[in-house]
């Protein structure tokens, strides 16, 4: 399984059995880029669930399509997201969006990646017990 895979808007990459991601430019994104960052993260996935520790910023906005999409399949092939964010404003739309949405994963956002690696870390080894 590849450890490391990119394209032109996102790199991903799987470190102590954590999934990360970090966009590499702004922009605001499509429903295209939506399903291209999906695919790409199934394939590193290599069909195994994941604990993923998504960086959010750069994305500008998302479109409603995007989001509709990442709605119906933005959660496969994992078992927790950790999503990071730069603002406490976002991290509370976020985590409203989870209770509204009923996500079918652990899902959380946080301002500071270490406290979401913690959080993924803690749901790893709860697992695993």
């Amino acid at each position: 399984m590849a450890t490391e895979i990119e394209n032109d808007i996102i790199k991903y990459w799987i470190n102590n059995q954590i999934l990360y991601s970090k966009y590499k430019r702004p922009f605001k994104m499509t429903l295209e880029d939506i399903k291209d960052v999906i695919a790409l993260r199934h394939d590193i996935s290599n069909n195994q669930k994941q604990f993923w520790c998504y960086n959010l910023n750069g994305v500008k906005s998302i479109s409603k399509e995007a989001r509709d999409y990442a709605d119906l399949h933005g959660q496969d092939l994992l078992h927790a997201c950790a999503t990071v964010v730069d603002s406490h404003i976002t991290i509370f739309l976020f985590n409203i969006f989870a209770k509204l949405k009923r996500v079918k994963i652990p899902f959380r956002a946080f301002t500071n990646e270490e406290k979401a690696i913690a959080w993924l870390k803690e749901l790893q080894k709860q697992a695993n017990q």
